[in-house]
């Protein structure tokens, strides 16, 4: 019996052992493969820029942005001044008709007119708020087309075959830190854009 507990403790001390060594030694197995895997990855040219980042820091971005709230400026003044017209026609209109200075003809052509008015201003209000929403797209566009154009003008330069944008919401979720080139690309841009403003 006593031989027998001697057995299997010895069988037990042995798996032990080897579970030991197998947990420790596997580990270094995962790291160097985590290792190899991210020389892999580095050495198939996969790169990515916070595509947020580099738009919002982008002075082409800022320029234009400014521009755009300028003509944003001037849509809302001229909404609030036809605005105020209108206001002021119908304070005018009921006034008379308060007072007796105007036929029943008379009223019926003013509130026509007014209608109209009212029909004009909201149609300036929903074009100039579509025009505005347009030229912020086309912006938008123009400039992720000028960061792509540049990235692909200076390929050799960053010598990556993949360049990902990564944003909130994009499909690339996670990106290691080493492939993050964003304030590499976003200096350059600013420069190139700084150079040709001149």
């Amino acid at each position: 019996m006593k031989k027998l507990t001697i057995a299997l403790f010895a069988v037990l001390f042995v798996a032990v052992a080897c579970l030991f060594f197998l947990h420790f030694t596997g580990e270094k197995d995962k790291k160097s493969a985590k290792e190899t895997s991210q020389t892999e990855v580095t050495a198939q040219g996969i790169a990515f820029v916070n595509i947020d980042t580099v738009i919002l820091k982008f002075d082409m971005y800022l320029d234009r942005m400014a521009n755009l709230m300028e003509k944003q400026k001037k849509a809302e003044a001229e909404y609030t001044s036809r605005k105020n017209q209108l206001e002021k026609n119908t304070a005018d209109a009921r006034a008379k008709v308060d007072k007796g200075l105007v036929t029943r003809a008379q009223t019926e052509e003013m509130a026509q007119a007014l209608d109209m008015q009212q029909q004009e201003l909201a149609k300036l209000s929903n074009d100039l708020q579509s025009n505005l929403l347009e030229e912020e797209q086309v912006m938008n566009r123009q400039i992720v087309d000028y960061i792509t154009t540049y990235l692909e003008e200076n390929k050799s330069q960053y010598n990556y075959q993949f360049i990902f944008g990564k944003s909130f919401g994009s499909p690339v979720l996670y990106g290691d830190s080493g492939l993050d080139i964003t304030h590499k690309v976003l200096d350059a841009l600013n420069q190139k854009y700084k150079a040709e403003k001149k």
